[in-house]
């Protein structure tokens, strides 16, 4: 009977398990399936950013209830210490973890500034470690926007990760 309760226990411990991954894997579901439609409306009129400060684009992100959670930022072309690309992200790192585990796609912007993004923002990400708030809104909001590519919004779980 002892090894019957083991069993049981083992079984149950499984189904909760992959319950919670079900569940999990639905709240991604849930919040790709909240960001990305407005996220395309923003791409289809992206251009009329093109030339502006950034300010303006993040106004628009916030109107249309668009939160970044994080930031990265890049090179134009590699080899180079001089940087032009931020990355903005809408996942928390436990969101990025579900749909990496399930080869899902993630949503981010990619904005390529017309000027170099001063060094400084190395020494910034680090300490507020990748996580987006008020300094950095200030620190790009007059930055000039070159392009603008959205990436990752062809639905959570198609192959194509082409950027729009």
């Amino acid at each position: 009977m002892n090894n019957f309760f083991k069993i049981l226990f083992i079984v149950i411990l499984f189904l909760q398990l992959n319950s919670y991954k079900a569940q999990t894997n639905n709240d991604y579901i849930a919040f790709y399936n909240g960001v990305v439609p407005t996220l395309n409306t923003i791409a289809v009129n992206k251009t009329q950013f093109y030339g502006h400060n950034f300010s303006t684009f993040y106004n628009e992100l916030l109107t249309k209830n668009v939160n970044v959670v994080s930031l990265s930022y890049g090179t134009k072309i590699d080899p180079s210490s001089e940087y032009f690309i931020l990355d903005l992200f809408f996942e928390d790192s436990d969101m990025w973890s579900i749909a990496t585990q399930n080869k899902y796609q993630y949503p981010w912007i990619s904005i390529t500034f017309e000027h170099e993004i001063p060094n400084q923002i190395k020494n910034m990400v680090l300490q507020n470690q990748g996580q987006w708030n008020n300094t950095f809104v200030q620190f790009f909001a007059n930055m000039k926007i070159e392009k603008i590519k959205f990436v990752g919004i062809n639905g959570y779980d198609n192959i194509d990760w082409q950027g729009k």
